[in-house]
């Protein structure tokens, strides 16, 4: 999932995780073992602001979600467009197998982060790129549950990739 840094107390950072609770990053968790919080300033790794891939690691309703960016794929995202989807649009996204989110990225040159909870951040050199895959990521998120919506997505991908007029979707 995606994270936004919101604040921070001496030992973590408090994400914005587009839920209902609010996702606790431990220090440790960006630091190391050896972190200590009398040395070490949180903001040299991440400020307000800042988003981050993220993956709960533990949750029990008690208090809030604990996450982690311990894992491959998972830490400070840095660049990109956040774009805001429905959380159902997601397994279209992704495609049977990625295919889809390959097309986009393939077609684009994005590289496209996909957060489960619908925060989805696109980074891409070329800004007609940029546009192009959100566009596409937007198109799903509106369009879905249409007959041939994946159909429809990757012939405005290739059209827009062969340098087609832009006419609307």
């Amino acid at each position: 999932m995606v994270g936004k840094v919101i604040s921070h107390t001496s030992s973590a950072w408090e994400l914005d995780i587009n839920s209902y609770y609010v996702g606790f990053l431990p220090a440790t968790d960006v630091f190391g073992r050896d972190f200590a919080s009398h040395a070490d300033e949180l903001t040299s790794k991440l400020k307000k602001g800042d988003l981050v891939a993220v993956r709960i690691a533990n949750f029990d309703r008690t208090r809030d979600p604990l996450v982690t960016v311990g894992d491959r794929d998972l830490g400070k995202i840095d660049s990109g467009v956040m774009v805001v989807i429905s959380p159902g649009t997601i397994p279209r996204l992704i495609g049977k197998k990625g295919s889809m989110i390959q097309a986009i990225e393939n077609q684009t040159g994005a590289e496209v982060t996909i957060g489960q909870n619908g925060w989805v951040v696109i980074a891409c050199e070329s800004g007609e790129g940029l546009e192009l895959a959100k566009r596409a990521v937007l198109m799903l998120d509106e369009k879905g549950a249409t007959p041939n919506m994946a159909d429809r997505v990757r012939g405005m991908l290739e059209q827009k990739g062969r340098g087609g007029s832009g006419g609307g979707s």
